[in-house]
């Protein structure tokens, strides 16, 4: 079985705090985020809304791409966010 990596961005509300992360379980990592059982960022902002994400392969291309995603400018990664999700719904239902 191949393995997948996701890129994904979380949030708070919409146009709320973000937050970009890259998982090999999509739906195990946001259900960590929205338990509150990751210390640090997420917990202290209460980032938990999953509004963002894309599939890999390469675990290599995943990393590439998160640290990318990283040092975009904020209307940069909301423009990526309202390009697949204008409604800002939390797509963790949807995994």
């Amino acid at each position: 079985m191949d393995k997948k990596y996701f890129v994904y961005i979380v949030t708070s509300k919409k146009n709320g705090t973000l937050y970009i992360g890259m998982t090999n379980n999509l739906r195990t990592r946001i259900s960590q985020h929205k338990e509150s059982l990751i210390p640090g960022f997420t917990q202290k902002y209460k980032v938990h809304m999953l509004v963002y994400f894309e599939e890999y392969q390469d675990v290599r291309d995943a990393i590439t791409r998160e640290k990318q995603m990283k040092r975009w400018k904020r209307d940069w990664k909301i423009q990526l966010i309202e390009s697949m999700n204008p409604d800002w719904k939390d797509l963790f239902y949807l995994l």
